[in-house]
């Protein structure tokens, strides 16, 4: 079988046939076929195929293929999935708007899985549960005995991963999972305090078993789950949560793929495609499942693994994310590796007709099969999260390679950078993520891919409200680089003279130097973080150049602002033609253009208001200014237009309504949470203030019997009324003596200050307890009315300092 199969393996056409190892990875066949007239533009990308940066060369042309594991569909999809999609979408637009290529993206549906079958037969018993309308007694004893054998399981798991392990590979992995089941740990706790609150609260039946969702739904399904037979049930569950990822692709302006693919829809394609691989001799069945011979496919001259060659043995924790909850029976497997093509259902699980029995496809199998059907035996880019590198995406290759008998089915291989929080890969088995949608509730679309682009595509991310703001900062600098060009443009420029000065030359150099970098910065591995840099710097010099130039150049700022949102509109943060950032509506070009005049008239009519209300009475002066500020604010926001008050008079520009209701809503929030911190710091130094003048009132005789001090004294006082032994009865000491002393000065000298006050206001210390009540009841009249704008550390002090 070997040598039959020998004879089989070929290099695809259009790649070079002598291949090349790089280190510890197998040969790498490099796209070159000059016949084939593939274009080549400098780019070089990080290859895990490699562990380096190749040059890009596509296999035909100038055509690029493209493949990339898409969503399974079980659940919402998270901020995580935010950032592979988004790194995707941005290396497409760059490879389409800016290099040139013509790119054919394929993403498939994985719509059959462990996940959605566990999760949808779990959430259907679940319904089913609560549907019965059982009585709360019994409600109560099922909650209580599901999150008990919960907690159990947690526990046993989080005891064996404290175990150190020998093997090097598996002890880090161990501490990696240890970390991961910590957390999980920790989120159950909070789980089970909320269903305990809820028991304690006398919440009926179903609010009861909703709260303990988890732990009750897993008890269910071990009892139950092997008569949920209906297909329909798997299959809803999948659409929905497919239409919801769709949704939020094009939430975050992501280009749809050219192919979509759904496992569901190529289950006789997968199963010819398997028995293609037995009839090799590459695969065998066993109990019903079919499982891949690595033994065999090694030894006809395939390599395996590819993408982490160091990982020739899969360990434990890697077999079960291979095999997801399929356990192979005893004796089943040749090797302890070889992973599931076609696994035999059990109860409670889909299942299909094939040569083997019934059974569903393995989870690597759809993966090669649906990207065959597209890509036939070679592709340019396969992409993905770096945490499929294995065994997924080698077992997808291994797979895919044993079919066509190919030396290599994929020739860049891609792997996003997960995104983290708090140090963990965002995850919805650590129950630490962040929506999409939810995310997209304080930020824009546009502010989380600026985020993205700030980041290396290829290493982790730290995700916290940090960077988002950092990135909405970035956003805010150019939007007033394009408002200050905006304004430019209309005004009279051309009155002025046009030949360069220096400054105008120095900036025309500076922007072609920017351009350069960020030209080379994306040939080298799509380094966008350093091209967003480059465009900041740009944005930089044009703010640096308007403040030093008599009378700017438009026309060369206006270059520099179309080349910024040519960038951007790449990168897939801007869209319109022209330049600057897009707005809501539609047109925006043009109908900038007709209300050009109008609010030209308005913006000048409104400055000579202001400048006249000055020389009026102050009521009256107010009155127009305050008339002045609301058109400002309120009727010409309604309107969709920004005008900012400048030195030189008001200067106009589009935007969004909604977002500048938005900022002015983030403003005046800020302006009641400084508020608020004034007046606690100023409640807090009246309370600072009267306690001092309170102690000061102590007469120096009365100190050591009237203050905490009486506990450290005897009741045995000297003439001036200094205590002369200690608690215990024994004389003080020199030392204590001279403490006593230096206190008894110092309350002296307090005293008599407090003693002209008071002689100058007989009242005062009442006089100072009636202010500090003030100040805490406006405090707390603040707070009350306005809870919901402040930040919570802000408000707990404020409630903690109220009482």
């Amino acid at each position: 079988i070997s040598a039959r199969t020998m004879s089989d393996l070929h290099v695809p056409s259009g790649l070079s046939p002598d291949g090349e190892a790089h280190g510890a990875y197998p040969k790498w066949y490099q796209p070159k076929d000059e016949n084939r007239k593939q274009r080549i533009t400098g780019l070089r990308i990080a290859n895990s195929l490699t562990g380096q940066k190749d040059l890009f060369v596509p296999r035909n042309g100038n055509r690029v293929t493209w493949y990339t594991c898409g969503p399974t569909v079980y659940d919402v999809c998270h901020m995580g999935h935010a950032r592979a999609y988004l790194t995707m979408d941005i290396i497409r637009r760059i490879l389409e708007d800016y290099l040139g290529y013509d790119v054919f993206l394929q993403v498939n549906v994985t719509d059959i899985d462990d996940k959605i079958i566990l999760r949808a037969r779990r959430n259907k018993l679940l319904e089913d549960y609560v549907a019965k309308g059982l009585g709360r007694d019994q409600v109560v004893s099922d909650v209580r005995a599901a999150v008990s054998a919960f907690e159990a399981k947690l526990e046993a798991k989080l005891k064996k991963l404290e175990t150190p392990l020998a093997s090097g590979r598996e002890e880090e992995e161990r501490k990696e999972l240890l970390k991961q089941q910590q957390q999980k740990m920790t989120r159950f706790a909070s789980d089970k305090a909320a269903v305990e609150a809820a028991e304690a609260a006398g919440a009926d039946g179903e609010t009861l078993a909703r709260a303990a969702a988890e732990p009750l739904s897993e008890s269910l399904d071990a009892k139950h789950g092997a008569a949920v037979t209906d297909q329909a049930v798997f299959n809803a569950h999948a659409r929905k949560f497919e239409a919801d990822f769709m949704e939020d692709m094009q939430a975050l302006n992501i280009r749809s793929p050219d192919a979509l693919t759904r496992v569901t829809e190529y289950v006789p394609q997968i199963i010819a495609f398997i028995s293609k691989i037995v009839e090799r001799g590459l695969a065998y069945e066993s109990n019903g499942s079919v499982y891949m011979d690595l033994a065999a496919f090694r030894a006809a001259g395939h390599d395996y693994p590819k993408l982490e060659p160091w990982k020739a043995k899969a360990t434990a924790a890697e077999m079960e994310e291979s095999e997801g909850t399929f356990t192979a029976g005893d004796g089943e497997k040749r090797g302890k590796n070889d992973f599931a093509l076609w696994k035999k259902s059990k109860g409670g699980e889909p299942s299909w007709e094939s040569p083997w029995g019934g059974g569903r496809p393995g989870w690597h199998i759809e993966c090669s099969v649906m990207a065959s059907d597209v890509m036939q035996e070679n592709m340019d880019i396969h992409a993905g999260g770096a945490d499929l590198k294995f065994p997924h995406h080698d077992n997808e290759m291994c797979q895919s390679e044993a079919f066509h008998g190919c030396a290599q089915w994929v020739n860049y291989f891609l792997h996003f950078g997960h995104l983290h929080i708090h140090g963990l890969k965002m995850a919805k088995s650590l129950k630490n993520f962040i929506t999409i949608r939810q995310a997209m509730e304080g930020h824009t679309a546009r502010q989380i891919r600026l985020m993205m682009l700030m980041q290396p595509w290829d290493k982790p991310v730290n995700f916290s409200d940090q960077t988002l703001d950092a990135a909405k900062a970035k956003e805010e600098r150019l939007e007033t680089f394009f408002r200050e060009v905006k304004a430019l443009l209309r005004s009279d420029w051309l009155q002025a003279e046009t030949r360069p000065s220096q400054l105008e030359l120095d900036f025309i150099a500076s922007l072609g130097k920017q351009q350069q970098e960020v030209h080379e910065c994306l040939l080298d591995n799509f380094n966008t973080p350093g091209a967003m840099n480059a465009l900041l710097e740009i944005v930089g010099d044009a703010f640096g150049y308007l403040k030093a130039a008599p009378r700017p150049d438009a026309l060369l700022l206006k270059k520099a602002a179309a080349y910024v949102t040519r960038m951007l509109r790449v990168f897939g943060v801007a869209t319109q033609e022209d330049f600057g950032l897009p707005l809501a509506a539609q047109g925006e070009g043009d109908r900038e253009q007709v209300l050009a005049p109008v609010l030209d008239a308005v913006s000048s009519f409104r400055d000579d208001v202001r400048a006249l209300a000055r020389s009026l009475p102050p009521a009256d002066m107010q009155a127009i200014l305050k008339l002045c500020d609301d058109l400002r604010d309120t009727r010409l926001v309604d309107c969709g237009v920004r005008l900012e008050d400048k030195p030189n008079g008001g200067q106009w520009s589009l935007a969004d309504p909604e977002t500048m209701k938005a900022e002015q809503a983030a403003k005046a929030a800020e302006k009641v949470e400084q508020s608020v911190i004034k007046a606690l710091r100023k409640l807090q130094a009246k309370a600072q203030e009267l306690q001092k003048e309170v102690a000061a009132s102590v007469p120096p005789e009365e100190l050591f019997s009237s203050s905490s001090l009486a506990a450290k004294y005897s009741a045995e006082r000297d003439a001036d009324g200094k205590p002369t032994a200690g608690v215990d009865g024994e004389p003080l000491s020199k030392a204590a003596k001279k403490e006593v002393d230096k206190l008894f000065a110092k309350q002296e000298k307090e005293h008599e200050k407090h003693l002209a006050k008071a002689a100058a206001k007989p009242a005062l210390l009442e006089e100072m307890r009636a202010e500090m009540e003030r100040l805490r009841l406006d405090l707390s009249e603040t707070v009350s009315a306005n809870q919901q704008l402040l930040g919570a550390e802000t408000l707990a002090a404020a409630k903690a300092e109220l009482g």
